[in-house]
């Protein structure tokens, strides 16, 4: 595996993942089971509600997702994407190269695939999977006609610590949903997710696998803002030069005449942990010829968290294929057992783009799909 970043908590990548049915089943197929234990134990169960409010707080409609059978959480639970990744790591440190930033890759006659480094170095296998994110070079060189664009929106991700019972008594129970939007005027809105952890990570796995290395992480209400980017009052190069306390008053100058107990948790962030983010969307393409080359996750399918399963269906990537991974290794013909995947895998993961983009649009703005769309 070669990875980009320089170590594995190199960048904030966000915090709180929903883990549905899917990402449940992904994980215990593809973690040992003792790391699979890990991530249930370090997991919360904040329940099934997707509720959506007004500004000021208003019940507009109430969802109750249905409980999947002999899941854990009922196939739903929250995790801090810190924690997932190192879960995700464990027992690879000799397999993992860091700071590996992939130039370009090439074939020969044997069917080999040789990947290219930004410090020179390479390396070749059998199979190249290119699972480098919204950015992959992997993707811009094998399917160039396979866009990612701008959706239209802006993020503002941060969290409020549950550090003490005063932080925690700020939040209404019925915001402590799974998931829940505030939608005000202009189709700004805000996002809140709590993460609860049921005993403290060294705890888990000192309990369950003691050569599992988490960091330890305590209570926190996830908080997004996301508006349409013409209601940012700043350029993009602005925006993303702006430090967390910049970003958190340009936060709460957005939801100026707002419920008071909303722009109160707004206030409550950690100005440390916002921090910006412009929302892509893959373009859904036609199939393409199978090669020694594939895509997994966001090199292929970014989209939009209108849905919350863009993680769900890279995980759901990472079972499929190594499926098909371990057939070609029992004697099915490599270019067959690809294609399986990728026809598979076209199909769920551009459904989850288009349903995004569409939810997206309706809830809070999103531009709509190019017409280009397949």
């Amino acid at each position: 595996m070669y990875e980009k970043d320089s170590t594995a908590a190199f960048r904030n990548q966000g915090y709180r993942i929903h883990i549905n049915s899917h990402g449940i089943t992904a994980l215990r197929a593809v973690l040992t089971p003792q790391a699979y234990e890990v991530f249930t134990a370090t997991a919360a169960t904040p329940g099934s509600r997707m509720d959506a409010f007004d500004h000021q707080l208003n019940l507009l409609h109430a969802q109750e997702l249905p409980p999947v059978p002999d899941l854990p959480g009922g196939g739903h639970l929250a995790v801090n994407r810190m924690t997932l990744r190192q879960i995700l790591l464990s027992g690879l440190d000799k397999a993992v190269h860091y700071g590996a930033q992939l130039t370009h890759y090439d074939t020969d006659r044997s069917g080999s695939v040789t990947a290219h480094f930004a410090d020179g170095t390479s390396a070749t296998g059998d199979v190249l999977i290119g699972a480098e994110g919204v950015n992959s070079a992997t993707r811009r060189q094998y399917l160039p006609q396979a866009q990612v664009v701008d959706a239209g929106l802006r993020l503002l991700y941060g969290k409020v610590p549950f550090a003490g019972d005063q932080a925690r008594a700020l939040v209404p129970p019925e915001l402590l949903g799974l998931w829940t939007t505030v939608i005000g005027p202009g189709k700004r809105f805000v996002g809140l997710a709590p993460v609860q952890y049921r005993e403290p990570m060294h705890q888990a796995t000192a309990r369950l696998a003691s050569d599992i290395e988490l960091s330890d992480d305590s209570d926190y209400l996830a908080c997004v803002f996301g508006t349409r980017r013409e209601q940012i009052p700043c350029t993009d190069e602005e925006l993303f030069a702006m430090n967390g306390a910049e970003l958190q008053a340009l936060t709460l100058s957005l939801v100026e005449g707002w419920h008071p107990g909303l722009v109160e948790i707004v206030s409550r962030q950690d100005p440390a942990s916002i921090f910006p983010v412009s929302v892509r969307t893959s373009v859904p393409v036609a199939t393409w010829e199978t090669t020694a080359v594939t895509l997994l996750g966001d090199a292929i399918h970014v989209m939009s968290p209108a849905i919350g399963v863009g993680a769900n269906t890279a995980l759901r990537d990472a079972r499929v294929l190594t499926a098909r991974l371990v057939q070609a290794a029992g004697g099915r013909p490599l270019t067959e057992a690809l294609h399986a995947y990728e026809k598979e895998m076209i199909g769920y993961g551009f459904d989850a783009v288009r349903e995004s983009a569409a939810r997206g649009h309706n809830l809070v703005g999103q531009d709509p799909l190019p017409s280009t769309a397949v």
